[in-house]
């Protein structure tokens, strides 16, 4: 959720009132609406926007002022900017209004609701390979940023508890992962964070080898991405692992690995099953991900597991003594609704895993399929999923190719910007805007700042109709850039408009309260994911 300031109502409001000489029209048309039954914004006009109305309005005039405001909203089947899924099917919906009353953390009322969330961690630790011989732990979230800071505050209790033990100094925890990593992992509390630079080379991720040298004594642990939010690419887990292990073999540090599959860990295991990332790789103790992006559930739900009771220490877990049972909970809030776990069984019931399957392999084909069209066009891909592995053949066998989430990043070609230097990447972002599309435009992470990237997440929404239909309107707005004349005219219709509302309720950094002259400043920034 974005931070918002206080708003003075009534300066906004004054400035925003009709001129003097439409006051006449709008009283005569008052006048005339009195005598319907009902108007669509007479009940609604006149009410409060920034502060609480003394007297209320009738209900359907409060959905109508409302329903008519979200109109303005983007498309959601055309948000491309987005891996948060977008649909679910009558049935699921339906499932949803039943339950959406229902609070999860009441596990006495709502005994079913627990024992389908429980279900949810078991299917899952299967998906991801747990050991028979362990006692895997886990919980739903918000959503993938709670389960990984989840993650890392287990990791972080866990280096305290065995730093204490050896009575060595526990107040200086640090964390490694790439510069790609999504903005929650800067936020961890009190541990400094060692981002990894990425380079073009390793696909705009961190390579396990660059990653080692951040490595010291203090190192709670290294986070890979199964799945990259700029580009797609996996981390290389097995690497990473394999690194640690000697470097444990040469130093006697033992540094344990979370895997962040936000989006990877509900792809990976149905279109992928022979590369290794999960809980069969030994040092991996804890993996995350999000129900609401590849898991197919509206937004609302993540995961978080680990592969044994022991890495979750004691101190962490809350428990509830409530109705005569005693019940164990380790989440950032309290409360949450039950709808996204019953939705997210829904799921793993209607779909099974063939179902998964051919879902992520219909995502990854269209994603091919519009990454060769730029290819073969004005652009150059920075993403790898159409790219054709050696002694393979180019089939719909996922495996055939590099292993990546359904995501495809791309930039103007070198040729193209050469030949025409007047054109902005960033025109492509707001010309698809006008065409309903919403498909982000940004710079690459640390390491990799200066490469601009357009970015298309290819979702179970987007069909292979709308892809192609996707790629005729990249090329149609590319190809309007070319002259000058129309560069001007593009320029002109892609400047922001200015929106008074928001302007006025977005805070002035300025007035954040001061931290430390030595506090580590924050180097990435939150993508739309």
């Amino acid at each position: 959720m974005s931070l918002s300031r206080h708003i003075d109502a009534e300066e906004v409001i004054q400035k925003s009132k009709d001129a003097p000489h439409t006051q006449a029209y709008r009283q005569i048309h008052e006048r005339r609406s009195v005598h319907q039954s009902w108007s669509r914004d007479e009940d609604a006009q006149g009410v409060t926007k920034y502060s609480l109305p003394e007297v209320g309005i009738p209900s359907k005039a409060a959905y109508q002022l409302l329903h008519d405001e979200t109109q303005l909203d983007g498309n959601p089947l055309l948000n491309l900017a987005s891996f948060v899924h977008t649909w679910m099917p009558e049935e699921a919906n339906k499932l949803i209004m039943e339950n959406i009353n229902k609070n999860q953390v009441d596990m006495d009322e709502y005994p079913a609701a627990t024992i389908i969330h429980n279900r949810c961690i078991s299917m899952i630790a299967s998906l991801w390979k747990a050991p028979s011989t362990g006692k895997v732990i886990g919980t739903s979230t918000a959503g993938s940023s709670e389960a990984i800071m989840l993650g890392g505050l287990a990791m972080k209790k866990r280096w305290q508890e065995a730093r204490k033990a050896a009575k060595k100094d526990f107040y200086h925890p640090n964390i490694v992962f790439g510069s790609n990593a999504q903005v929650a992992l800067e936020k961890y509390f009190d541990v400094e964070c060692r981002l990894v630079p990425v380079k073009a080379s390793s696909n705009y991720v961190m390579d396990p080898k660059d990653a080692i040298q951040f490595i010291d004594e203090n190192t709670i642990g290294v986070m890979v991405i199964l799945g990259s939010t700029y580009t797609g690419h996996f981390e290389n887990v097995a690497e990473m692992s394999e690194l640690l292990d000697k470097l444990q073999e040469e130093t006697g540090l033992d540094i344990p690995i979370h895997v962040d599959g936000a989006s990877g860990a509900f792809v990976a295991p149905f279109v992928y099953p022979s590369l290794k990332w999960g809980f069969d790789i030994p040092r991996v103790v804890s993996i995350n991900t999000s129900g609401h992006k590849f898991g197919l559930v509206y937004a609302g739900i993540g995961w978080v597991l680990w592969r044994d009771e022991s890495f979750l220490n004691k101190d962490l877990v809350f428990e509830l003594h409530y109705l005569g049972n005693v019940e164990y909970s380790f989440t950032l809030n309290f409360s949450k609704p039950a709808s996204p776990i019953i939705a997210q069984m829904f799921n793993f019931l209607n779909l099974g895993f063939e179902g998964y399957r051919k879902i992520a392999i219909k995502d990854l084909r269209n994603a091919r399929l519009l990454s060769r069209a730029l290819e073969n066009t004005y652009f150059k891909v920075l993403s790898n999923i159409h790219r054709v592995l050696p002694g393979r053949d180019e089939d719909d066998d996922p495996e055939s190719y590099e292993p990546g989430l359904p995501v495809v990043s791309f930039k103007l070609s070198d040729d193209f910007i050469e030949k025409y230097p007047h054109v902005q990447q960033v025109w492509v972002q707001s010309m698809l805007r006008t065409k309903g599309w919403i498909v982000p435009n940004y710079n690459g992470p640390e390491g990799e700042k200066d490469t601009e990237m357009l970015r298309v997440v290819v979702r179970e929404t987007l069909s292979e109709d709308l892809t192609e239909r996707l790629i005729a309107d990249i090329i149609d707005i590319t190809e309007s850039m070319m002259s000058e004349s129309g560069s001007q005219i593009l320029l002109a219709l892609s400047q922001t408009s200015h929106q008074a509302d928001r302007e006025h309720g977005r805070p002035d950094k300025s007035n954040f309260g001061d931290t430390a002259e030595d506090a580590q400043e924050q180097a990435g920034f939150s993508r739309q994911c």
